[in-house]
């Protein structure tokens, strides 16, 4: 892949982190907590920051700072409009303790909109309050407001660390990653599958053309992840890459599961007495023991009233609001999903969640309204012979199964008259836009919308699927060709990604379906309806 030249961002966080290396923080944070000035350690007598650090659930005022160290230790924050961080702010967090595998966050309130905030993550290790660990170095930046008005660029893709496809440092690594990077989103959206808790990495992968692919493995992908050790080591997994950790640190993120962050196809009450793979033959217990790993490493958000809850309505600024769903915590078993009403069998939203998100939608007053689903609508996803995995059945008629849920929120939409709706998703392992009209579909009670599929970050890539005629689909372009061999390598090139650009002067949303080198394989411009 050509090199890309210098961005303005890459520019400024080498500065930073050129200027912060030093005892900075370490000096800062002695005097708040009243310590006398750390004194320089070997490496191994301080706190390490090997995975990096991450912002996420960026909204008017708030972030969420993430980061993870190497023993029971304190966070400690500073941020600054300025990568010479004039002006700093200082925040304590909390103690990074065995429990969350020393894994902590802290949300930053009252920031200013319109801002690219700098920050520096330390931790202060509580055996010996003088010891501190190297600063680590991010930035991120704030949603414009009605006075401070600018153009907004959001970015997502999906599968990450698939099909036997590691770390491979030779090929240089999860390369998806930096290039996404250099397209400089504001928000970036991961649609799930973030780990591949059930893909063992092999040391060595033999290629179509005789060549090898060779990943790192670790304990933790040498197996499938059942302890929460295991689940936690997949995180940990993937954040040896460079690229990842980079991107992470300067792009403000938005985390979805699916199946893959537990295991491929998983609900509740899914039988695995047949999985020889699996001591652990509860899915309900491995499923939680997931969760709590997803959200010790993400920069979740909690919600107030249920900490372990995915779904969530991120607003950024007067031109987006996001509404990031969970396919996965509420549905009943995968079956035939040809109900005809609904029920707990029938679910895939589940009430509480649907109606949440009505009500959010219709609250919303950002010109678009952008949700994020780790599943598509109208691509029928097969689990088995007869079962089905997402929305659609196979069945060419009135919606049935999980597609009652679907058609429920489209009339609510259409009558509520909630304008400019777009849909993004993953899951299916390569890129396609498709348009959803009534003239087409056997189910007519919504309006027009638009759905964008994007991946794989880092795994084999597949399809593409075939579209079910119930919420009248048409594909407007697919990313790869039709036929192809099934687990492509990431060295293949067939890695997507997907980008929405809004004009603040237009209110025009421009999309992109961009491919492993960054080039644009296609491209719409949606108006905003008023």
């Amino acid at each position: 892949m050509a090199r890309r030249g210098i961005t303005r961002r890459r520019l400024i966080e080498s500065a930073v982190k050129a200027c912060a290396a030093g005892s900075i923080l370490r000096h800062s944070a002695a005097a708040q907590s009243g310590t006398a000035p750390a004194i320089v350690k070997a490496d191994a007598a301080r706190p390490a920051i090997q995975q990096g650090v991450a912002v996420g659930d960026v909204t008017t005022g708030r972030a969420v700072v993430w980061s993870r160290t190497d023993r029971p230790a304190r966070m400690l924050v500073e941020y600054a409009t300025s990568e010479k961080f004039e002006n700093v702010l200082r925040r304590t967090g909390p103690a990074a303790l065995e429990s969350s595998d020393f894994t902590a966050r802290l949300v930053l309130t009252d920031l200013p909109a319109n801002q690219r905030i700098f920050y520096r993550v330390s931790f202060q290790d509580l055996t010996d309050l003088r010891a501190f660990s190297t600063p680590e170095l991010g930035s991120f930046r704030t949603p414009p407001d009605a006075q401070h008005p600018r153009d907004v660029t959001l970015a997502w893709s999906a599968d990450t660390v698939g099909q036997g496809w590691g770390i491979n440092p030779d090929w240089g690594g999860l390369r998806l990653y930096r290039t996404m990077r250099d397209a400089e989103p504001d928000v970036f959206i991961h649609c799930g599958d973030t780990i591949y808790a059930d893909g063992v990495i092999q040391p060595r992968v033999k290629l179509d053309d005789g060549s090898i692919w060779t990943n790192i493995v670790t304990e933790a992908k040498s197996k499938v992840a059942q302890t929460l050790d295991d689940y936690r080591g997949c995180y940990k997994y993937n954040l040896l890459d460079e690229h990842m950790r980079t991107f992470n640190a300067g792009v403000g993120q938005i985390a979805l599961w699916d199946d893959h962050e537990v295991r491929d196809n998983w609900y509740d009450t899914r039988d695995l007495s047949g999985d020889e793979r699996y001591q652990v033959k509860s899915m309900a217990l491995l499923s939680a023991r997931a969760r709590q790993a997803f959200l010790e490493f993400n920069p979740v958000g909690r919600h107030a009233d249920d900490a372990e809850r995915i779904h969530r309505t991120i607003g950024y600024g007067p031109l987006l609001e996001i509404f990031a769903l969970d396919l996965r915590s509420y549905r009943g078993a995968n079956s035939a999903n040809r109900q005809a009403s609904v029920s707990p069998e029938s679910a895939i939203f589940g009430a509480d969640q649907l109606a949440s998100f009505k009500a959010r939608l219709a609250s919303s007053r950002a010109t678009w309204k952008v949700i994020a689903s780790d599943m598509p609508i109208g691509l029928i996803v097969a689990d088995g012979a007869d079962r089905f995995e997402a929305f659609a059945n196979g069945d060419p008629g009135p919606p049935l199964g999980r597609e009652l849920e679907v058609a429920d929120l489209l009339r609510f939409i259409r009558d509520r008259r909630i304008r400019n709706v777009v849909w993004i998703t993953g899951d299916v392992h390569y890129c396609a836009a498709h348009h959803y009209h009534p003239s087409r579909a056997r189910f007519t009670e919504f309006s027009p919308f638009w759905e964008f599929v994007a991946g794989p970050l880092h795994a084999g890539t597949f399809g593409p699927n075939t579209l079910d005629p119930t919420f009248g689909p048409e594909a407007k372009f697919n990313g790869v060709p039709k036929g192809m061999k099934g687990n492509r390598p990431p060295s293949d090139g067939y890695q997507f990604f997907g980008t929405l650009k809004i004009s603040a002067r237009t209110r025009v949303m421009t999309v992109g379906l961009h491919n492993l080198a960054g080039e644009r394989v296609y491209s719409v411009e949606l108006p905003a309806a008023r």
